[in-house]
């Protein structure tokens, strides 16, 4: 809006009227003043400082009602811009009750509450009397930055100037300690009011939800005289918070039951609990309430919270459409759909997604790039994680929260470049434990074993208390390294030095180490000793510990385990399949496999991705799909033939099928990494770092291979299996062939 010359001008007489410095007029003199009116009308702050002028010309500046507006204006409408504000309030030598409580208002909603107390304690020291409108912006102040030394200070004024029977202080108050977590006080306040209405109720429950204590919060709900939706919300979002989500649509249902209507509030808080437990009947539900009482189209919020519903229930089609339906989407819209297909798993979708988004001129925000940083790690995406990398140190350099550098840190870790991830973790001003974990569990997955473990005794050292995660990392690095004994002291030291519980993970990592160390028995013990039953994946690791050391008796008994744990899973079919081919019992083979195709079950085709040029391309065994496969397989053959030269013999004993030696050979050089790699080496150019990610482990025979043809074209070859990264460099790999 702009404001023309015209649409300023007053009467003649206003303009002749001598106002003395801060001596109002009659009220409805100044009330009715087309310059005042003017402020309701400006939709920017360009057009406040237009009628700013406009005022100061007339004079109305001089009194208090007319700066109180404009300051009013300025401070709290959404066009407003509280430093101007500011600084117009600076200039009034004496401001009157109103406008203090405005410029403290105004600074309880900014982004740095604590001023509002600033602000209140210098209207203190001037000589005004706060009152009752005074209280509940200063309160709400300290219960945002958790100042609860000046709450209670505050506190002590309201009761020397007798308000605390004022229902809007004493609900204040009442939230001020809840949320502060000083719950006594709180209770005490409440208790000593008969001011107990819906409010002050609401606001005890609440500082008992955010505390974890539903059964106090319940006992509280269930003392309201009347219950009003705020209160129903009170409870429904406590329950959630606590990760108690089936809770949560419980009370929803019995507010349903109650007949009081949801608001929007509400909808997003169920349609949170419905996207973590699943529940997308519920979610539908919502979604025709919502298009019967406001229409779809009508709350962008509750839309958002919609697409994140489905995505998190595994309907992405649906919350595609939705997505695609917003005529003006803003940034929480792409978070929730780029952070719906990462939740999914379905990481190429997002990093397109994500395109799209930078390509439509939207600024990406810290939770846009949590959710795109996963992504790029899973599909060892690493050019474009350098460049949110780039983004975030131009953005985001003064972020308190760590998780973004930690994201950082995965990212560069799962993407093969180990050193980023290092840089990344030493520039670190503050680390949580997150971020110790990360870089733990990275050089852990690199076979840096020594360095996770010299990293874990830092962080001790400095007085970090370890986690479970921690040690998963730990046990993981000493498992990829062969360390027995570390990681059997590890295990024991996590349990009496540290007091944590071993969970499934913890004994599948140490069942996988003394599998692969060929300590069956030990294993044995371990697995009948523990808590829980074994799940799946340790019975897969102990089936693979019995093709290394090649116990075909106990591989029959391990894999009859996971059969029955894991009917439907190929992979243990495929695995007992390979112990029987490695001992040349063909008969046996073909009846896994026959067993596996009257299942109707299909082994996990390999696939392994290579990233060129900011690009991700994906091979499967045998792959000709792609536009450059006539080069590709030409450089699959010279590959081979300077293989055979160097005296490569490939490993025929892990191919499945009891054919031609010829054909075995055949079938093990279409091997997806293999294909990825002959892309790699006609795409980059020499001396270039080949990264490659796979979705199995590597087998044995591509291993081998991998490392004479580092060699042989002078490449270091970074690849990460389903378990584990290998450096292969000089003819060698940094796991020392033992993975």
């Amino acid at each position: 809006m702009v404001l023309s010359p015209t649409s300023l001008s007053l009467p003649i007489a206003s303009s002749t009227i001598h106002i003395l410095p801060y001596s109002d007029p009659p009220y409805k003199l100044l009330e009715n003043h087309p310059s005042l009116h003017l402020l309701s009308k400006c939709r920017s702050i360009q057009d406040l400082k237009q009628v700013h002028s406009h005022i100061i010309k007339t004079g109305l500046h001089n009194t208090h009602f007319a700066i109180s507006k404009l300051i009013e204006c300025c401070a709290i409408s959404p066009i407003g811009d509280l430093s101007y504000a500011l600084s117009v309030f600076e200039s009034i030598q004496e401001p009157n009750r109103f406008i203090w409580n405005t410029i403290i208002r105004g600074h309880s909603l900014s982004s740095n509450p604590m001023l509002a107390v600033e602000f209140y304690v210098r209207m203190i020291l001037c000589g005004a009397e706060p009152n009752s409108y005074t209280f509940p912006f200063v309160l709400k102040s300290c219960a945002k930055v958790g100042a609860t030394h000046e709450g209670k200070q505050v506190h002590a004024q309201v009761l020397k100037l007798g308000l605390e029977c004022d229902a809007f202080v004493h609900t204040s108050l009442i939230n001020m300690y809840a949320q502060n977590g000083e719950l006594e006080n709180a209770r005490l306040v409440f208790d000593k009011s008969t001011l107990r209405d819906a409010v002050s109720f609401t606001a005890l429950i609440t500082g008992y939800a955010a505390r974890g204590l539903m059964d106090d919060a319940h006992r509280l709900f269930d003392e309201i005289p009347v219950r009003d939706v705020v209160s129903w919300n009170a409870m429904i979002a406590g329950y959630a918070q606590c990760g108690w989500f089936e809770e949560a649509l419980a009370f929803f249902e019995e507010m349903r039951k109650m007949n009081v209507p949801p608001n929007e509030s509400t909808l997003v808080t169920v349609l949170s609990a419905c996207a973590q437990s699943g529940s997308v009947e519920l979610g539908n539900w919502v979604q025709s309430w919502i298009e019967d009482h406001h229409g779809l189209g009508s709350n962008l919020r509750l839309v958002n919270a919609l697409i994140d519903m489905y995505s998190k229930c595994g309907d992405l089609e649906t919350a595609r459409g939705l997505f695609d339906g917003i005529h003006q989407r803003d940034v929480i819209s792409w978070n929730v759909m780029i952070g719906g297909y990462t939740y999914m798993s379905c990481y190429k979708e997002a990093l397109a997604l994500f395109r799209l988004m930078l390509r439509s001129n939207i600024e990406p925000n810290d939770v846009t790039l949590l959710g795109v940083l996963p992504a790029c790690a899973s599909l060892g995406a690493l050019d474009l994680g350098k460049w949110i990398h780039a983004y975030v140190d131009k953005n985001f350099q003064n972020i308190t929260n760590s998780s973004l550098w930690t994201s950082l840190i995965d990212m560069y870790a799962k993407c093969g470049n180990i050193e980023a991830a290092e840089q990344v973790f030493d520039g670190m001003s503050s680390k949580s434990l997150a971020s110790w974990n990360a870089m733990i569990s990275g050089l852990g997955m690199h076979g840096h074993a020594d360095k996770a473990i010299a990293l874990f005794t830092k962080m001790v050292n400095e007085g970090l208390k370890p986690d479970d995660i921690t040690f998963v990392g730990l046990l993981s690095a000493c498992t990829h390294a062969g360390l027995l004994e570390l990681g059997r002291q590890y295990f024991s030291s996590m349990i009496y030095d540290f007091n944590i519980l071993p969970k499934l993970q913890h004994y599948g990592c140490m069942i996988d180490l003394l599998g692969r160390a060929g300590m069956f028995d030990e294993a044995e013990t371990l697995m009948k000793n523990m808590e829980m039953e074994p799940d799946g994946a340790i019975w897969g690791s102990l089936l693979g510990a019995c093709k290394v050391h090649k116990r075909v008796e106990l591989g029959e008994h391990v894999a009859e385990h996971l059969f029955e744990l894991e009917p439907e899973n190929p992979g243990g079919y495929v695995l007992l399949s390979n112990i029987y081919a490695g001992a040349c019992r063909w008969d046996d083979v073909a009846r896994v496999r026959t067993r596996l195709n009257d299942k109707g079950l299909k082994k996990l085709p390999g696939c392994t991705s290579i990233e060129v040029d900011s690009v991700v391309h994906e091979f499967l065994v045998g792959d000709k799909e792609h536009p450059l496969s006539k080069d590709i397989y030409e450089m699959l053959e010279e590959t081979d033939r300077l293989l055979e030269m160097a005296g490569f013999v490939p490993d025929t004993s892990e191919v499945l099928h009891d054919m031609d030696e010829e054909w075995k050979e055949g079938a093990l050089s279409h091997h997806s990494e293999k294909l990825a790699i002959a892309f790699g080496l006609i795409s980059t150019k020499p001396g270039t770092t080949i990264r490659i990610v796979k979705n199995l482990r590597v087998c044995g025979n591509c291993h081998s291979a991998t490392k004479l043809i580092s060699k042989i074209f002078n490449r270091e070859i970074i690849a990460r299996d389903r378990n584990r990264f290998h450096h292969f460099k000089d003819g060698s790999c940094s796991c020392k062939d033992y993975w």
